[in-house]
């Protein structure tokens, strides 16, 4: 099977207009996918996608056709007998790494075309990701991961070591997941620009639902954010986990001083408190709010800046992001780490398309890494499923592992039609409403 073209949609969803979606740095986000279709001679096709939110989309669209040259014409069969190599030649290009190298808009278009071929070459095996993932042998997992630059928190050996150990009751957990699925959290109820009755009612409902793990966005005033985290802790009870998220808003002294003042509403992490990229940061606000757990990884770029993290104990949750990495290969690198480290991995999924994206790697982490589900969680956010192929699928509070081959990130033709941007019908009828 040859890739015989790749074609780029700029796509974009109004969120703004509902308010979901909203934190504190990011008031009007309009969710988005720069998508990316590889077409074959005659085999099914891949679908990959990068998160955005809004303007700047066309940006990533621009960056992906920028790596056209080493996509189009190739064998599927060449790619993924070694997906190693192919993921290092992308990540190497030696005029398009002066762009990143490994993370920014480059490493978004990266992730695309990568979660795009992992997606044919699932639907090509007639295999969902997850159980993909989960037959390789411990041998081609390792082989798949560019270990450059992490050797010295966790060499191929290692993960080779790992992986051999969790083979053992494999079979046993994958009928636990399809059985039972895979524990998350409604990030759903708490949107920073929802209203306080609002979130009383969304939080019922969830309760309803079978949630028990919540997530509420803070980085407002003292005042406002104490009167709505406590409000979903009146809501939901005591017996369910309340978790915050700043989105990057504070200083280090600040992050620790606000954290302080909600741990009377029973914290269990706190996530993003500042800048991403602030290791030392993170490990001094960690140290000061244990035992709240500092969370982070949805604007950790690449697999460098997640060992630095580790290395440091500045997190206690480690939050993967399916398309801020480098797609799945280097998703799979910080998998292993955090599992050498004792760390959870909670993948972040706040937009369109990742929960469909991340329920594939933590069944995977649960059944082949560290055959544990205990401390971890999906997110969860309840909009936008509606145009995929293939949506999740929630059962009380639990993601039900897909049976579909692929990688779940296939959006309909007729979304894909109507929500393109600038000419899509909604984005024409929004421009003629103005």
């Amino acid at each position: 099977m040859v890739i015989t073209d790749l074609d780029v949609i700029d796509l974009r969803f109004p969120t703004s207009r509902t308010q979901a979606g909203t934190d504190s740095m990011h008031l009007d986000p309009d969710y988005s996918a720069a998508y990316v279709i590889l077409r074959t001679d005659g085999g099914p096709e891949g679908h990959g996608l990068t998160f955005t939110i809004g303007r700047g989309n066309e940006v990533c669209a621009l960056a992906i056709e920028a790596f056209r040259s080493h996509v189009v014409g190739q064998r599927l069969s060449d790619i993924t007998q070694d997906f190693g190599g192919f993921w290092q030649r992308l990540a190497e290009d030696s005029q398009l790494r002066w762009l990143g190298p490994e993370k920014g808009v480059i490493h978004l278009a990266l992730a695309a075309i990568v979660n795009a071929i992992w997606d044919l070459h699932a639907k090509h095996l007639r295999k969902p990701l997850w159980k993909v993932l989960v037959d390789m042998t411990p041998q081609q997992i390792v082989s798949s991961i560019n270990f450059r630059y992490i050797t010295d928190a966790l060499t191929p050996d290692e993960a080779l070591e790992m992986l051999s150990r969790q083979q053992s009751g494999k079979d046993d957990r994958e009928a636990l997941v399809v059985k039972s699925g895979y524990p998350a959290y409604t990030t759903s109820v708490g949107w920073f620009g929802y209203s306080d009755e609002r979130i009383r009612g969304l939080c019922s409902e969830a309760l309803s639902e079978g949630w028990t793990h919540f997530k509420v966005k803070v980085g407002g005033t003292p005042e406002d954010d104490a009167r709505r985290v406590g409000l979903v802790r009146e809501a939901i009870g005591p017996a369910c986990r309340l978790m915050i998220d700043a989105n990057q808003r504070w200083e280090i002294s600040e992050a620790i001083d606000r954290v302080k003042q909600l741990s009377e509403y029973d914290i269990w992490w706190m996530e993003e408190p500042t800048f991403p990229d602030d290791v030392l940061g993170h490990a001094a606000i960690a140290r000061a709010i244990a035992p709240i757990r500092v969370a982070t990884g949805e604007h950790c770029a690449n697999r460098v800046l997640f060992k630095q993290l580790l290395q440091a104990n500045a997190i206690g949750v480690c939050q993967i992001d399916s398309c801020r990495l480098g797609g799945v290969n280097e998703n799979l690198a910080v998998m292993l780490m955090a599992a050498k480290f004792g760390v959870p991995v909670c993948p972040h999924a706040g937009g369109v398309g990742l929960c469909e994206h991340v329920q594939h790697l933590s069944m995977f982490d649960y059944i082949a890494v560290t055959g544990m589900m205990d401390e971890r969680v999906i997110e969860f956010v309840d909009h936008l499923h509606e145009h995929f192929v293939d949506p999740v699928t929630i059962r009380r509070g639990r993601y039900m592992p897909p049976t579909k081959p692929g990688y779940s990130t296939e959006i309909l033709p007729e979304s894909r039609v109507a929500y393109r941007y600038p000419m899509g019908v909604i984005w024409r009828n929004s421009a003629s409403n103005a």
